[in-house]
């Protein structure tokens, strides 16, 4: 059996009639043997062997995973030199994980790794990377792409964490290197720049030479506003997924999600269903791929709306804001969002503070009418 040790863990773990041992899922060479009696013990695992690396209660999971680490990094040396990063990274690290992630998350891991990571540790063993070395790559990065290097760190330190599982490293290198810090986007359009935006958007539909995609383009953002989907979510929908008075999404961002549709989102998809494509929102060059995700039109609409500041994906949050403080519960508007856990949605919690004051002011007034009451003995 393999999981996560922790000291809380190993402590509450109950003796059965025969001995057994859970192995580490961090460092798989560490293993907790449990005995009868009660007693714990930490044991190294490698070369068919089981070696006792002493009592579970004077070392704590931090200290025997690195015993069994440096007992592991010893073997290794002894036998074959760490592979270099690229074939690792190539192979080990991502077989690891190819069978679980969706095509968007393996081009993207695979992009990073061919474009910025390949390029700077590719042709050094494992155990030649140092922590002065992914320091110096990630300040010049930062310098130019603060967010891109913040995300190419995490795909590095995922790499070498690995390697540290499949003993070929001690310590990852890249563990003591900060993020870059980055601004919370929260910015979400008030009631007046709303108005503004469907100002702008139908002056913009009624011009005498607007373009089948910029009419298509016009019916996305009014979409992004009245439903809170992500932008690509909208762009490569397909009218299969239109069922009813609902999007039954087969493949977002967090997986398969059902959009309920309000009566304006519906009107603009039920005009769009006629046509031969699979696609809504087809491109006006090949009606079998989808529009193209990049909504020039939008740069136009946000200057002449004096919204420049306001990204795409900011009308989901102007639609998930509205809904907090129109009452909504969060757990409500996490579903109506498609968030994998509530705690993303939290973010708007801040757009209800009128909401939450009200509600402290009525439950305060409660709790003092409660201490008034007179109490009998």
């Amino acid at each position: 059996m393999k999981c996560k040790l922790t000291d809380a863990l190993i402590r509450n773990l109950k003796p059965q009639p025969r001995e057994y041992t859970l192995r580490d899922a961090i460092v798989p060479s560490l293993g907790v043997r449990v005995h009868p009696s009660g007693g714990r013990g930490f044991v190294h695992i490698g070369g068919g062997r089981r070696t006792s690396l002493g009592p579970a209660a004077f070392k704590t999971v931090r200290e025997a995973r690195k015993e069994s680490l440096d007992r592991l990094a010893t073997v290794n040396h002894d036998r074959t030199p760490a592979p270099l990063f690229r074939d690792f990274a190539a192979g080990p690290w991502r077989d690891s994980w190819l069978h679980r992630c969706k095509p968007g998350t393996i081009r993207l891991r695979s992009r990073v790794l061919e474009n910025r990571l390949a390029p700077a540790f590719g042709s050094r063993p494992l155990d030649r990377i140092t922590p002065v070395m992914v320091h110096r790559w990630f300040d010049d990065y930062s310098r130019t792409a603060p967010g891109g290097a913040n995300s190419c760190l995490k795909i590095l330190r995922h790499i070498l964490n690995h390697a540290v599982a499949c003993g070929h490293i001690a310590s990852n290198p890249a563990r003591s290197v900060r993020p870059n810090p980055r601004r919370k986007l929260t910015r979400f359009l008030s009631r007046e720049e709303l108005h503004r935006l469907h100002g702008v958007l139908d002056r913009h539909e009624n011009l005498g030479k607007i373009t089948r995609a910029q009419r298509m383009q016009i019916d996305v953002i009014r979409l992004l506003i009245l439903t809170g989907c992500r932008k690509n979510e909208i762009v490569r929908l397909k009218k299969q997924e239109v069922v009813a008075n609902s999007l039954r999404l087969r493949d977002s961002k967090t997986g398969p999600r059902t959009v309920f549709l309000n009566a304006q989102a519906r009107a603009i998809i039920e005009r769009r269903i006629p046509g031969d494509s699979a696609f809504v929102f087809p491109s006006p060059r090949d009606p079998g791929r989808p529009l193209h995700d990049h909504l020039a039109l939008w740069y136009v609409i946000r200057k002449e709306a004096d919204i420049v500041d306001v990204r795409l994906h900011d009308l989901r949050h102007t639609y998930a804001s509205h809904a907090v403080m129109l009452g909504t519960p969060l757990p409500v508007v996490a579903r109506l969002l498609g968030h994998s856990h509530s705690t993303m949605t939290l973010r708007y919690a801040h757009t209800g503070d009128r909401e939450t004051e009200t509600a402290a002011e009525r439950i305060g007034g409660l709790i003092s009418e409660l201490l008034e009451m007179p109490t009998s003995i």
